[in-house]
């Protein structure tokens, strides 16, 4: 076994009725705290509770960060325009989700 080239790798599963504090979504997103208030002021995610020390994000803010960041990364984009791409592409899996539904109705 080579120990030297070993380390665990551990996680929660999220969703939408976890919540995390403030601290704990930076350390899961590997961001600083003023990154995740720049994606609180740009829409992209949106915090449960009042002030800063109170706010609790759903798991599902997770995923939105990390997307944003990817397509930032990847694409080359500003915040805004990452935000813009998050919204549409959740728009078209729910649209493709219905789109199955209705289908799997249809073959019944």
């Amino acid at each position: 076994m080579q120990g030297d080239n070993h380390r665990e790798i551990s996680g929660a599963l999220l969703d939408e009725e976890s919540e995390l504090t403030l601290g704990e979504l930076c350390r899961a997103c590997g961001i600083p705290a003023e990154a995740v208030l720049a994606l609180v002021e740009e829409g992209v995610i949106e915090p449960r509770g009042r002030g800063r020390t109170r706010w609790r994000f759903s798991g599902i803010c997770v995923r939105r960060v990390r997307r944003v960041y990817s397509i930032e990364r990847d694409l080359g984009v500003n915040l805004a325009g990452a935000a813009l791409a998050i919204d549409l592409l959740e728009e078209i899996e729910r649209l493709q989700a219905r789109l199955a539904r209705l289908e799997h109705g249809k073959n019944k």
